[in-house]
C-alpha cells in the first residue's frame, strides 16, 4: 500500500500569530468565568516581560494554562465549545502569510494536513475546521459523564506528547514520515521535527534554536523561517548568533 505524505502544524505562534489560549482567557474574563484580578495579579507581569522580550513565552503560557485549568473545573464542556467558536470566528484569520501559503500548497499536493497543538482541543478543533485540516490533536481537558470538566488534562504542549501523537497519526494514516513536513516554533515541537524529513521552524524561540543548533543532523535539513510585517526570511542555521 502506498504511503501518504502529511504536514503537521503547530498552531500558536506557527499558524496563528499569537496564542489562542490568550484569546480564550480574554473571553472568559468578559463572561466573568475568570476574575479580572487573575490577569492583573497572576499573569500580567509575565506577559509584560515576554512582550518586552525580557521573559520566556513558555512561563507566561504555563501560567495561563494553570489558571485556565482552575477556572473551567466544574464548567460544562458546551460553555468552552461556545467560547472556542466565538474566538475562531473573530480571530481565526490572524495567521502568518507563510504558513497560510504552505497550507494551500500542501492541499494542492494532496497531502494530509494535521494540527498538533498545545491549545485546548476545543480551540484546535475549530481552528482546524476553519482552515481545512484533515485531523487535529490538542490538549484534552477531561470532562465527566455530565460533560463537566474535572480539572484533569492530557497535555499536548510538550515534546513527549507531540512525539506520541505523531506516532499514533503515522499508524492511523499510513504516513511516510521521511517525506512529510512539520511546522512549529517552540521547544515542544523539537521531537516533531526529528520525526519528519522536512521540518520548518517558524519564528523559533531561543530555546528551540539552541536545541536545533546542538543537533547536527537536524540542523542540516531544517528550514528556519522568520516572518516580520510583509517580509519572510529563510535563515541559515550556521549564521545564527546569540547575544
Amino acid at each position: 500500500m502506498e504511503k501518504n505524505i502529511a504536514a503537521f502544524f503547530d498552531i500558536d505562534g506557527t499558524l496563528y500569530r499569537e496564542g489562542l489560549i490568550t484569546e480564550v482567557f480574554k473571553k472568559m474574563i468578559k463572561y466573568e468565568i475568570i476574575e479580572p484580578e487573575k490577569w492583573y495579579n497572576d499573569v500580567r507581569k509575565d506577559f509584560e516581560k515576554w512582550d518586552k522580550r525580557e521573559g520566556d513565552y513558555d512561563i507566561y503560557l504555563l501560567k495561563m494554562i494553570d489558571i485556565y485549568m482552575e477556572a473551567i473545573k466544574g464548567l460544562n464542556k458546551h460553555q468552552i465549545e461556545f467560547i472556542a467558536k466565538r474566538v475562531i470566528e473573530q480571530k481565526g484569520d490572524r495567521v502568518y502569510t507563510f504558513t497560510r501559503d504552505r497550507i494551500k500548497w500542501h492541499k494542492e499536493q494532496g497531502h494530509i494536513l494535521i494540527t498538533v497543538s498545545g491549545s485546548p482541543l476545543e480551540l484546535v478543533k475549530e481552528m482546524s475546521l476553519k482552515h481545512g485540516f484533515n485531523d487535529f490533536k490538542g490538549a484534552e481537558y477531561i470532562s465527566d459523564e455530565k460533560g463537566q470538566y474535572t480539572g484533569d488534562v492530557i497535555p499536548m504542549w510538550d515534546s513527549e506528547s507531540k512525539e506520541k501523537a505523531i506516532k499514533e497519526l503515522q499508524e492511523k494514516y499510513n504516513i511516510d514520515l521521511e517525506n512529510s513536513y512539520a511546522y512549529g516554533d517552540t521547544a515542544g515541537d523539537y521531537t516533531m521535527f526529528g520525526k519528519v524529513g522536512n521540518p520548518y521552524a517558524m519564528n523559533p524561540t531561543k530555546e528551540l534554536l539552541r536545541k536545533i543548533i546542538s543537533d547536527k543532523e537536524l540542523s542540516e535539513r531544517i528550514n528556519i523561517i522568520v516572518e516580520r510585517k510583509d517580509v519572510t526570511y529563510n535563515l541559515n542555521v550556521g549564521d545564527i548568533q546569540f547575544e
